[in-house]
């Protein structure tokens, strides 16, 4: 068995059992489904997801630490990662397909012969870690080189080396395949060009403008033009309009206004304690998306899932919050509406200030409303929305986690905590919210199983 090695979900002894029955040759025993299981080719379905979740968590890491990597970026990283884990593995599973040709284009190559699927997915997601954050610092760079050697060295005691060398290079090759198709998405080396100096916002009543304290430019404000991997384009799922604008005081804009100005000014510590929760700074955090991969990888590790189901799962959340961060920047550049604090300031109190920093982009859609929205409704779809679970996200910075009863209670909860920010009106929350959904439901009508 020097190829059955530890970290499979099926018992050593099982299988030491069923292949000396087998090699009795009782006719009979070779219909007994454990020895069946016992006998094939291990597939990604019968080892464990340690490799691949250990890899998100340094992804993580790399998302909050590496310059430039803004919410917009590390949702494209996250993406990319989910799929080339996915396309790395998926050849040798029984349960799921390859998503070639189905994403725009996407080829992977298959490769031959016989493979450990660890093994593959440990090489994969080393190399497009590379790939995709050639410019983090040197420690974390040391750091890929660690985990992936790590990994090598624990995986590598039962298997022969020829099966070890064809594993490290198919996962390479995927890797590869499926960064060389990154670049020419529109989004490629986006952590260099957040702000682009040429872009001139559109000046009108209304209409976005730079906000303090720091007034920032515009970012990412050709995001919402990337090539998407679900849905057909960045319009795909539109959100609809917004609360017409006005400033007449009793318009429906304006108590829109009055609705975020006075929860701010009459915030309990509760909404507080969400709106700091979930705001998930970039420098600070990995990132709103970064959050949604946190609690994937925690609901994995409740469910003690094999390496295929945290494949299929990565996948779908990488490229539910990529799709999303397109989706809604799309419509942020296209309505252009403006924040919160300069309504307010302008029309209701000069003095105004908001419990959060508002970020240097146009209000509606939320983007934390349209990803929270797709990432846990892809969530839900895999694991049931009525699923408690408690966040530790945060526990490492001194925040206390919180607990949920379902998906959906968490994605209503990250969305709201922007308006208890004083970041959002509530329709970019609402219809952010159906927005995410929307995307999720082209997620999870991607033909990841096998008909």
């Amino acid at each position: 068995m020097g190829d059955q090695p530890s970290g499979m979900r099926l018992s050593r002894r099982q299988v030491m059992s069923g292949a000396a029955v087998v090699g009795g040759a009782a006719a009979v025993d070779l219909l007994n489904p454990a020895i069946l299981a016992a006998t094939r080719p291990s597939g990604p379905e019968d080892f464990d997801a340690v490799v691949p979740t250990a890899w998100f968590d340094l992804a993580l890491t790399l998302a909050r630490t590496t310059p430039g990597f803004t919410p917009p970026v590390a949702s494209r990283a996250f993406g990319y990662v989910g799929l080339t884990l996915y396309e790395s593995v998926v050849p040798g599973s029984r349960q799921v397909q390859s998503l070639a040709r189905q994403l725009q284009g996407l080829r992977v190559p298959r490769g031959r012969g016989r493979a450990h699927w660890p093994t593959v997915a440990n090489a994969a997601l080393a190399q497009i870690l590379r790939s995709l954050f050639p410019t983090t610092s040197a420690e974390n760079l040391a750091a890929i080189d660690a985990l992936e050697s790590s990994h090598v060295q624990a995986l590598r005691r039962d298997l022969s080396r020829s099966t070890l060398v064809a594993s490290v290079e198919r996962g390479r090759q995927v890797a590869e395949a499926v960064f060389r198709w990154s670049r020419d998405d529109g989004g490629h080396d986006g952590f260099l060009r957040n702000f682009p100096p040429s872009y001139q916002p559109p000046i009108g009543a209304g209409l976005w403008q730079p906000t303090p304290p720091g007034f920032q430019p515009a970012l990412q404000p050709l995001w919402g033009t990337n090539r998407c991997l679900a849905v057909t384009d960045g319009g795909a799922c539109p959100p609809g309009n917004h609360t017409p604008y006005s400033e007449q005081p009793g318009s429906a804009f304006h108590a829109d206004a009055a609705e975020v100005f006075d929860a701010v000014n009459n915030l309990t510590d509760e909404q507080a304690a969400i709106a700091r929760f979930w705001s998930d700074d970039p420098g600070l955090t990995a990132t709103p998306p970064g959050h949604s991969i946190s609690i994937a990888t925690q609901v994995l590790r409740l469910e003690n899932a094999s390496l295929i189901v945290a494949a299929e799962t990565y996948a779908k959340v990488g490229i539910a919050v990529c799709d999303a961060f397109i989706g809604c920047w799309n419509a942020k550049y296209r309505y252009n509406l403006l924040r919160p604090v300069t309504y307010i300031q302008r029309l209701i109190d000069p003095a105004w200030v908001p419990l959060l920093t508002t970020p240097p982009f146009p209000e509606y859609t939320s983007g934390h409303s349209v990803q929270s929205g797709a990432a846990f409704a892809v969530l839900a779809d895999l694991f049931g929305d009525a699923y408690t679970f408690d966040d530790h996200t945060h526990e490492s910075r001194g925040v206390a986690s919180r607990h949920f009863e379902s998906f959906s209670q968490a994605a209503d909860e990250a969305a709201i905590s922007r308006l208890y920010g004083g970041i959002h009106f509530r329709p970019a929350i609402q219809l952010g919210l159906q927005q995410g959904r929307c995307i999720a439901d082209a997620v999870n009508d991607l033909p990841f199983r096998r008909r």
